[in-house]
């Protein structure tokens, strides 16, 4: 038997394995800037933050440097004021994001319907969402809570004087710190849960609706047995995602409190932010950041893993 051989100026093609690995090589390389710049803004910094946690580092002395080893994440994990921070910042998460989700469940539910004027309410109920995180904290903290002037004791002084009464001058920051940042966040918050559930409701099958109708269900029993089940994805998701962002609130605390009175709104950020700046205890304050930043990513990772099956799940509808 004799080989033919191929015939003048033909084109060998690549094998099937080097064809691929070429062609996924081509569709990658573009991302690379991206991979690089991604590496060099948030990972060389992370690494930078490891490191200083291991060593005792105090700016008020200088040429005392050492290392400490994890001697400073047990000083985060047993320091009282780290632990009131810690605590802080679970009731003002929780507080937060329950509180966005149920205002925000009400107004997705309202937005729901058909009405007039229903696109300039979507774009006023959105706007809070779009005010810088300061420029919202000055907001409620000079133009509602303050006690001179405020809206609230205006509020309040102009209904007592309807019945010759002098109203009360409260100053609201100072008598329920943590309602204040409470609720000056939820105002700001309440939008991203409404958008996220205002998908949920719009996504819901009109003709499913339609049937339970027809079977004689109220709109009470529809909402409880059908919408709230449907929705809970998307609750989970705002759930969340809020925690996620909630749990690194700083703008608000250092304009409206600045953690005050005493410690009473000082919550990890913040506390981070007092370590780093106010006791100059630098291995303390990266060693506090480590542990934000390892239970932000923990968080974080079920999020992810909620968004992943959410859109499998749209996938197959």
């Amino acid at each position: 038997m004799t080989t033919l051989a191929p015939p003048a100026g033909a084109v060998r093609t690549p094998g099937p394995h080097r064809g691929a690995g070429e062609s996924r090589w081509r569709r990658r390389a573009p991302l690379l800037p991206a991979l690089v710049f991604a590496i060099i803004v948030t990972q060389l910094p992370f690494v930078a933050t490891l490191v200083l946690s291991t060593l005792h580092w105090n700016i008020l002395r200088p040429g005392e440097e050492s290392f400490a080893g994890l001697a400073n994440y047990g000083v985060v994990f047993t320091d009282a004021r780290l632990r009131a921070a810690v605590v802080n910042s679970v009731v003002l998460t929780v507080s937060v994001v329950l509180l966005s989700l149920v205002v925000g469940l009400v107004l997705a539910v309202l937005l729901d319907r058909k009405f007039i004027g229903r696109g300039l309410a979507r774009t006023l109920l959105i706007a809070p969402f779009l005010v810088m995180p300061v420029a919202a904290a000055l907001l409620w903290k000079h133009a509602i809570y303050n006690p001179t002037y405020g809206l609230l004791n205006g509020t309040l002084n102009g209904i007592a004087q309807l019945f010759g009464d002098r109203g009360p001058t409260i100053d609201w920051v100072s008598t329920f710190p943590m309602a204040a940042v409470v609720i000056a966040l939820v105002w700001q918050w309440t939008p991203f849960m409404m958008l996220i559930l205002l998908a949920g409701l719009q996504s819901q099958p009109g003709e499913v609706l339609e049937a339970a109708k027809v079977d004689g269900a109220s709109g009470v029993q529809t909402f409880r047995y059908m919408t709230l089940p449907h929705l809970r994805q998307y609750m989970e998701l705002g759930i969340l995602l809020g925690s996620v962002y909630v749990v690194q609130t700083f703008d608000h605390i250092f304009t409206i409190t600045q953690g005050g009175p005493g410690s009473a709104t000082t919550n990890l950020p913040y506390e981070i932010y007092l370590t780093m700046f106010r006791k100059y205890e630098y291995g303390e304050a990266a060693a506090a950041g480590v542990v934000v930043v390892v239970g932000t990513i923990v968080v974080a990772t079920f999020a992810l893993r909620l968004i992943s099956s959410l859109f499998r799940e749209e996938v197959g509808r």
